[in-house]
């Protein structure tokens, strides 16, 4: 029997150094300390989902490495579900990161392990209960496509963090419930800088959600269009807010709350999330939203 909330994704060990300013080409600039923490777009939208109480599980790949441990610790410390999380023959994934001053990061991700999930992982088990799948692409696209028309199939709402940005089939989006982007990944999705997020829907899926860091989130469905304001909140590290929203808005819907709701409530944990340093470290429980 799977967890009511099932994530298709990566599984990675973020290695983080601060710096002042990002190199340029042939430059080198020195950081901060490294710090070692679990991440992976797969493991931090379960981790803020089972931190937030919802029934929770991560179907995905590691290493045997100290690297898996780390991620393999972290997840059942959130109370995510390690049944399909396969242990493989590579190293677990890793990823890159800085982050300057000001909170922002860029990230440079190794897929290792993350690269042997197959769409054979993509069972009736892991499916079987589930009320919501939510797929993220640091894995391999193949996996996510077949994941996706295996859980519309089996009437499971679909929720596709397209991230990072690729292309997917016209099928496959037409097979998804909310598409969840932030403003870059549907700049690159419409091809444009300032096109009408409405446009998203032409796309396929049936309903759209946008990422805008400070800003909030835009809601675009069959109703229209609609704002959800942050909170104002000192950034220190926007490493893995994006995740902290999609587990949010994840676990909100498997309890069968509306989009515009659910978007309000992961906001307010994506929120709280770049207050603190660290990806899954940084996830709020369900009592720190009261």
């Amino acid at each position: 029997m799977c967890a009511a909330v099932l994530v298709v994704g990566s599984a990675n060990a973020d290695l983080v150094v601060p710096v002042d300013r990002r190199p340029a080409g042939g430059e080198t600039v020195l950081g901060g300390d490294t710090v070692l923490s679990p991440g992976g777009k797969g493991a931090n939208t379960a981790v803020a989902a089972g931190r937030l109480g919802a029934d929770v599980a991560l179907l995905g790949a590691v290493g045997s490495d100290p690297y898996g441990a780390l991620l393999r610790d972290s997840l059942a410390g959130a109370g995510v579900s390690t049944t399909f999380l396969r242990v493989v023959d590579r190293p677990t994934g890793i990823a890159y990161i800085t982050v300057t001053p000001d909170g922002e990061n860029s990230i440079l991700v190794s897929p290792g392990a993350n690269s042997a999930l197959t769409p054979a992982d993509i069972t009736s088990e892991a499916l079987a209960g589930a009320a919501v799948v939510v797929l993220s692409l640091e894995v391999p696209l193949p996996t996510v496509e077949h994941a996706v028309r295996r859980a519309a199939a089996a009437g499971v709402t679909v929720v596709l963090n397209l991230s990072p940005a690729a292309r997917l089939s016209a099928s496959t989006l037409a097979a998804v419930d909310v598409l969840l982007v932030n403003e870059h990944e549907a700049a690159y999705l419409l091809r444009s800088d300032d096109a009408d997020p409405r446009e998203l829907l032409d796309l396929g899926p049936r309903a759209a959600v946008v990422t805008l860091g400070a800003k909030g989130a835009v809601v675009v469905d069959a109703d229209g269009v609609t704002e959800v304001a942050s909170p104002a909140v000192e950034a220190v590290d926007t490493t893995g807010a994006g995740d902290a929203f999609a587990g949010a808005l994840a676990a909100a819907l498997s309890e069968g709350t509306a989009l515009v709701t659910a978007a309000r409530r992961a906001v307010k944990v994506a929120a709280i999330s770049v207050t603190r340093h660290g990806a899954q470290p940084s996830y709020p429980s369900s009592d720190e939203l009261e």
